[in-house]
């Protein structure tokens, strides 16, 4: 069984070493009929097993039997497998000939061919089924070169190997096997993505986006990046890169750069950190992009792990391309306020503050800065239009409702009133949505005039001056009847 941690070299040539020592110790040939003998009427079969990569090794033998293997089972993957010509297991020179096929390693047909041989597909590309399996019957015995030419997508495929059908029974060492199974398994690997906005409320925020990515179940890591192309409406600002198992990283085992065109974050291994990787590789490779948002918007977002260098050059979704992390959406928008007067005209000469809490509302601080500002002024048809707040109802990428963690509501304050109209006497409670974000007046604030209308007495006013009339008679006639009382004691004397 070819387990994650062989050496390349060794899966190449372990079907063929039992066979070959076993194959090169026989006696001259005698009848076909002698077990311990290749019958050269004989017809093979081999059987392909393909199953997930164990974290630790299964500790089976990987000697050509079939085994009862207890790991899941890989369906869909394609293997393409070719006749290695000309060379005769019927005779011992055949043997050593396919001995020193194997010391070359060959890595493809082109190497089989460069070696001075031909190969020969047989029957082309076949998928293993929903067992994971492949059987070939009904094979010609030599040598087989076997190639996994369509890996799952986020999977670091087998090294190409060699088999021979048939090989030296390992339970009966005096006889062959003729029908061959081989285990070669796939390091599977997953990433996931989540998005923390909870805290953040105001375009301008920085957001985190963590991406957690496998690190392939292989002896050897010949490649492993994680790449991340950022919205527009997201300004890159800094990434941190991290095992999960808490094992240090030097500076020297990753690059990232940031391609200012496209917006994308690449987050790649060197070397020194790729040797870290395959040491390590019952951890995670955890990288967090800091960004702030820029402009409103639900802000979807992917990650892509190429966890092999041949997956560097494959299109996601491809056989054998990188994994696709599930997609991560932030939301941000905005919310329009109409000013009107009891009859719904509109009015004009309010400004308003935002404010994330009501006690912030009442002591007039913490007013939330859209694009520098902190006031906001209606214009003249009475509306205004308050931009680049984070939904209330979505925080770190799912939906929330209130007294959820996440839930943020608003406080729209009145700083100034419109002329011959009374301030707010409180704070208005308000939430934005993907409804408040479509076209359209989302709130309207009506203003009473001052005092409620009702009209307040005034010093030089008409009743103020009756008043003041009134009194002036009343003197008169006191002074008219004084006079006359003096006047008719005056004649009486």
């Amino acid at each position: 069984m070819n387990t994650p941690n062989t050496p390349r070299g060794s899966r190449v040539a372990a079907g063929l070493l039992v066979a070959g020592i076993a194959a090169l110790t026989l006696a001259a040939p005698a009848s076909a009929a002698t077990p311990n003998l290749v019958d050269p009427d004989a017809v093979g079969s081999l059987t392909i097993h393909k199953y997930e990569a164990p974290e630790t090794p299964t500790g089976l033998p990987n000697d050509g039997t079939e085994q009862n293997v207890a790991l899941p089972p890989l369906a869909g993957v394609g293997f393409t497998v070719y006749k290695v010509d000309t060379i005769d297991l019927t005779g011992n020179q055949g043997w050593i000939d396919a001995s020193d096929l194997a010391d070359l390693n060959p890595d493809s047909v082109a190497d089989i061919t460069a070696a001075g041989y031909t190969a020969s597909a047989v029957g082309g590309e076949t998928l293993t089924d929903a067992n994971g399996e492949i059987a070939l019957a009904n094979l010609d015995l030599g040598v087989y070169f076997v190639v996994e030419t369509s890996p799952l997508a986020g999977s670091t495929g087998v090294a190409p190997f060699l088999v021979t059908v048939p090989l030296t029974d390992p339970a009966n060492d005096d006889a062959w096997l003729y029908d061959v199974h081989v285990y070669p398994k796939n390091a599977l690997t997953a990433a996931t993505k989540t998005v923390e906005d909870s805290a953040d409320i105001k375009l301008g925020d920085e957001i985190d986006f963590t991406i957690t990515a496998d690190i392939p179940n292989v002896a050897v890591i010949d490649g492993y990046k994680v790449v991340d192309t950022l919205d527009s409406k997201l300004d890159y600002v800094s990434a941190a890169v991290t095992l999960a198992d808490g094992t240090a990283l030097a500076a020297t085992d990753y690059t990232i750069t940031h391609d200012a065109a496209t917006n994308a974050v690449t987050v790649e291994f060197t070397a020194a950190g790729l040797a870290v990787l395959a040491a390590h590789n019952s951890t995670e490779v955890q990288v967090v992009i800091t960004a702030a948002v820029n402009e409103i918007g639900e802000i979807a977002n992917t990650a892509v792990l190429y966890p092999n260098l041949g997956s560097f050059t494959i299109t996601p979704g491809e056989p054998g391309g990188p994994t696709v992390t599930p997609e991560v959406i932030t939301k941000w928008g905005d919310i329009t306020v109409e000013k009107t007067d009891k009859a719904g005209a509109p009015l004009t000469g309010a400004v308003f503050s935002v404010y994330p809490t009501q006690q912030d509302a009442a002591d007039g601080t913490n007013a939330i800065a859209l694009g520098g500002a902190t006031e906001f002024a209606v214009a003249a048809d009475g509306t205004v239009t308050i931009s680049g707040l984070r939904y209330s109802d979505w925080a770190n990428n799912a939906a929330v409702a209130a007294g959820d963690a996440g839930y943020q509501t608003y406080w729209l304050a009145e700083i100034v009133a419109p002329d011959g109209f009374e301030l707010l006497a409180e704070p208005i409670e308000f939430t934005v949505t993907a409804a408040t974000t479509a076209v359209g007046v989302d709130l309207e604030v009506v203003n009473v005039p001052s005092n409620a209308g009702f009209k307040l007495p005034l010093t030089g006013g008409a009743g103020t001056t009756l008043f003041i009339a009134g009194g002036v008679l009343l003197l008169g006639g006191a002074v008219l009847l004084a006079i006359r009382s003096r006047r008719k004691a005056a004649i009486e004397a």
